[in-house]
């Protein structure tokens, strides 16, 4: 069928539907919900015959849905309506939740239900359960409801009750209010979690009014007064509850220029500093009440690295506490290093918040490519180790180039890789691409994989090359599997040679082309980026990082605007 998507963005949901469906051979459009009259005038260009909504914040135009089936992916379960479902559902302790495919008519959330699928709540954040549970269940529904719109037609809703869910209204910063005298960790925990993403808690830090986002769980050894701000770790900062702790990684300060959200140890630079350290090891023994973004264990004579960053971006910073953790785990006797990356996000690449808060966005620019640059090095000289990338969630940009670093690249089925760099402004981009794009291409060119600006599921990754495996549909799974072959690969009597073959093979690559040579061709073209007359980079992300509203959907995206190839 001819679908066409209305989304406020292109998110990580969007783009996951967007794959699903075209590998069932029907034919997406996308709009972005701009204006009613933009909506009316896609529909009339590409008379689809079905509307999905994945991401919306406001109703779809009635010309539209009265005359087409519209269906809305909603985070709630049947007869819940309102801005915030999954918000509430965390607040309130919901053990179980669900998403729910309806039909757009006039009372907001309240059309003929199509799908529904239920699933498990976890004790995590909205952005969390959003990427893992929320979207493998809409993916489900979704399916679901085209497949009965296409076998029974526009009457073929399903035939449900009111359901148990009910209305809600948008929650308010009154009532994700923290009370640190009173709020136990796990409560201010449910707080943060449930806004963050978006909008963050409204707070304050060392006097400034804030919004908190990004929070984790400490234990103490021994009590402290509620509310103080007692340390920090790596970019986080530790404040005390009433039966324990927080780590809070990334806040928004209002009272800034460039009001963006930040870690806290960029945000209250000053105040940060002068905390007491509370430091851990790489390869502390890992523990539910002790948060670190980076993590080292070994198993089964397999290291395991793990570095989950928020969002999947890395800053200069992280790039090199990472390149430390790196050279750690390279020091260690296990042949075989697993890079798990983060649940969500293997990674993103360059941190652009930090950049965009940089006093020079160009200069921090360049330090923070150079700095993935010297991590992907690393990776790509670690000839004594079988290095082998795990990813367990999506990747963007540098992060997916990175992850070609590894000798062998495994996915967990539903990642979403977006391996270009051009929707940033067009960037030409680094991390050696251009030596570890080529050589892993069993098909394609590298120049189709660059050009093109569209998501890649990790099967299409696989037909191309640029991935070895993809296996296991949840996240546990694929870590066992991850595990399973690791260990087989680390206890077999080929591992010597396989690594005597890797460094023959680094040999007659460098022989060929120094990896010297890569890097200077990739990093004068994006000099011209960070410095060049041509401002569409800094442009680009100041947009992205403020999320601006873009005035079009860009034209990779919306093929009904070329009007050569859709009849008016």
């Amino acid at each position: 069928m001819r679908i066409l998507f209305l989304t406020r963005s292109f998110n990580s949901l969007a783009q996951r539907l967007y794959l699903e469906l075209t590998a069932l051979g029907h034919e997406i459009s996308v709009e972005y919900d701009i204006a009613d009259a933009v909506t009316i005038e896609a529909v009339a260009l590409f008379q689809p015959a079905l509307v999905i909504a994945p991401y919306l914040q406001r109703a779809i135009p009635e010309a539209v849905w009265r005359q087409h089936v519209c269906l809305v992916v909603h985070p709630g379960i049947v007869g819940d309506r309102g801005p915030s479902a999954l918000d509430w559902a965390i607040s309130d302790g919901e053990a179980e939740w669900g998403v729910t495919v309806l039909q757009a008519e006039a009372e907001m959330d309240a059309g003929p239900v199509w799908a529904t699928q239920a699933f498990a709540m976890r004790e995590a954040s909205k952005s969390s359960l959003y990427r893992r549970e929320v979207t493998e269940a809409a993916v489900q529904a979704v399916l679901s409801a085209v497949r009965r719109f296409a076998e029974a037609g526009p009457g073929a809703a399903m035939a449900v009750g009111r359901g148990p869910g009910r209305w809600r209204p948008l929650m308010r910063q009154d009532e994700r209010r923290i009370d640190w005298q009173r709020d136990s960790t796990r409560s201010v925990l449910r707080k943060i979690h449930a806004a963050d993403g978006s909008p963050g808690v409204a707070d304050e830090l060392f006097g400034v009014p804030c919004r908190l986002f990004d929070a984790h769980a400490q234990a103490l050894p021994t009590p402290r007064p509620a509310g103080e701000v007692i340390g920090r770790r790596d970019d986080a900062l530790l404040r005390a509850t009433v039966d324990g702790a927080v780590w809070i990684g990334h806040v928004r300060r209002p009272d800034l220029a460039d009001s963006i959200k930040l870690p806290a140890a960029l945000a209250f630079a000053a105040d940060f500093a002068a905390l007491p350290e509370w430091p851990l090891a790489f390869d502390a023994a890992e523990s539910g009440d002790a948060w670190r973004d980076i993590g080292y264990t070994v198993q089964d004579g397999v290291g395991y690295l793990r570095f989950d960053f928020y969002n999947g971006a890395m800053s200069t910073t992280q790039c090199r506490r990472l390149i430390a953790a790196l050279r750690f785990a390279l020091a260690q006797p296990a042949r075989v290093l697993v890079l798990l990356g983060g649940a969500e996000f293997w990674s993103n690449g360059i941190h652009l918040n930090v950049i965009e808060a940089a006093e020079s966005p160009a200069d921090e620019s360049w330090h923070n490519i150079q700095a993935i640059d010297d991590l992907t090095l690393m990776l790509i000289e670690a000839t004594g180790h079988l290095v082998i990338a795990a990813m367990r969630g999506n990747a963007g940009a540098g992060g997916v180039f990175m992850a070609l670093a590894a000798d062998r690249v495994w996915a967990r089925c539903g990642v979403v890789l977006n391996p270009h760099y051009k929707n940033m402004g067009n960037l030409y981009g680094s991390e050696y691409w251009t030596y570890l794009l080529p050589r892993r291409l069993t098909s394609g060119s590298a120049n189709d994989v660059m050009q093109r600006r569209l998501p890649m599921s990790a099967a299409r990754a696989a037909e191309l090359g640029l991935v070895d495996e993809v296996f296991a549909e949840s996240l546990d799974d694929f870590v066992e599997q991850v595990r399973a072959r690791a260990t087989a690969l680390a206890g077999s009597a080929g591992l010597p040679e396989l690594l005597q073959h890797k460094r023959r093979q680094r040999q007659a690559d460098e022989s060929r082309k120094s990896l010297a040579a890569y890097r200077a061709e990739e990093l004068e073209r994006m000099r011209r980026n960070f410095y060049g007359f041509d401002p569409s980079y800094h442009i680009a992300r100041s947009n992205f990082v403020h999320h601006v509203l873009p005035s079009w959907t860009p034209r990779h995206l919306a093929l009904h605007r070329d009007q050569a190839q859709w009849p008016m």
